[in-house]
């Protein structure tokens, strides 16, 4: 079993492999494909809504659907220069206004 990774950790890896390729792509590009999977990702929440009886693909869809929109926002952060792990210290070191624990 793998170890598990953080939010730099991923960043980089991300970054490392697909740099390149997204920032010549460019934010709009890249936008519309993290829309793309927004949208896969509606559909298989859809097919595994509570009561329904999702097939074992279903259920596995699911998790990858997850996984690429994180992909693809940590893609658009690295082509827009965001650090996600310092802009994740809005919820755990600030706290989100509003918010009681």
């Amino acid at each position: 079993m793998s170890q598990p990774v953080t939010f730099a950790a991923f960043q980089k890896l991300i970054h490392d492999r697909y740099y390149k390729t997204d920032s010549a792509r460019g934010t709009p590009g890249t936008f519309m494909w993290l829309m793309e999977e927004v949208g896969e990702l509606a559909t298989a929440l859809h097919n595994n809504a509570p009561g329904k009886r999702p097939s074992p693909e279903e259920r596995a869809n699911l998790d990858e659907e997850f996984a690429d929109v994180i992909a693809w926002l940590t893609t658009l952060a690295n082509i827009n220069g965001v650090d996600l792990e310092k802009a994740l210290q809005k919820y755990t070191v600030v706290g989100v206004e509003g918010v009681k624990d």
